[in-house]
């Protein structure tokens, strides 16, 4: 797959007293992107309840670029950034576009999986590694040990 991107909208309440977008929509925009994707490949929250497994983030950066304001065409890409090959620990990166060409923010965000009853880091299972597989890479993705 070479890119997965998705079309999200702007709300009233999204935008703070300057007329652009709140900081945090960025973050929520993010969110959304990584857990369709995953949730369109078969990783819904169903089967990840089953494996008791969730994604956990420890990190979360944005970097802002260009202001976003209402009635602006958005759409966010994901791609992965780095990996382990164990698929415990990962980067993905955020490209939010406005209009069609202008990146107006990057999130970067650096993630886990967590056992959701021991509370622990842990291993995904194969088929979640399957999954990732097929998350678009970024151009310098790098496999990290």
């Amino acid at each position: 797959m070479k890119e997965y991107k998705k079309k999200v909208e702007i709300r009233w309440s999204d935008i703070d007293p300057n007329y652009h977008l709140r900081h945090s929509v960025y973050y929520d925009w993010g969110t959304f992107v990584r857990l369709c994707f995953l949730n369109e490949r078969g990783l819904t929250p169903a089967v990840m309840m089953k494996h008791n497994i969730n994604p956990v983030l420890l990190r979360e950066e944005a970097v802002f670029k260009r202001e976003i304001h209402f009635g602006d065409s958005i759409e966010v890409y994901l791609y992965l950034s780095k990996c382990k090959k164990d698929l415990t620990r990962w980067t993905m990166t955020h490209n939010i576009i406005k209009n069609g060409e202008t990146l107006s923010a990057i999130i970067t965000i650096d993630s886990a999986w967590i056992d959701t009853q021991k509370r622990k880091l842990t291993n995904p299972p194969e088929a979640f590694k399957k999954v990732f597989d097929t998350i678009p890479k970024t151009e310098n993705f790098e496999w990290i040990e």
